[in-house]
């Protein structure tokens, strides 16, 4: 079955929208017998560079405190070609759409300026107390729309 990418309308036009990366040192357990970087390893590069990309726009507060929590609902990874130890990974971080209390978040895996993998995901914001999703701050929708340059 194949899916729709959400790579669109080509992988270099897509790579040109975002706005933030970060370096990443694969570490050894990361990868496999044979140096590959283990499929699981994706997920916590993309957790990171979520982390990351909200704490340089200064919403840490906003989307993680005691009141409420940032979740993810779904989580997906297209593995585009493969990954060693010693690659120069970067990985690029953007929210590509905000709802009322969700956003849709992509990445972007690149060594030596090749596309090796990209990824979608859905986070909720949750208030802690009921347990029930809460809608997404206006600060932060506007300081996000702002540095997507959505304005």
């Amino acid at each position: 079955m194949k899916k729709e990418s959400f790579i669109q309308p080509d992988p270099q036009s897509w790579l040109n929208t975002f706005h933030f990366s970060i370096p990443i040192k694969i570490r050894y357990c990361e990868t496999d017998m044979l140096g590959h970087v283990n499929n699981v390893s994706y997920f916590m590069y993309f957790e990171q560079g979520r982390i990351e990309y909200f704490e340089n726009l200064g919403l840490t507060e906003e989307l993680f405190s005691e009141l409420k929590v940032s979740v993810v609902a779904d989580l997906e990874c297209q593995y585009l070609a493969q990954m060693y130890l010693k690659d120069p990974l970067v990985l690029h971080v953007k929210v590509a759409e905000i709802g009322r209390s969700s956003m849709e978040i992509q990445y972007a895996i690149v060594v030596n300026d090749q596309l090796k993998a990209a990824g979608r995901g859905t986070i909720v914001l949750i208030d802690t107390k009921s347990g029930k999703s809460t809608p997404i701050p206006e600060e932060a929708r506007k300081i996000i729309a702002s540095f997507e340059g959505w304005e």
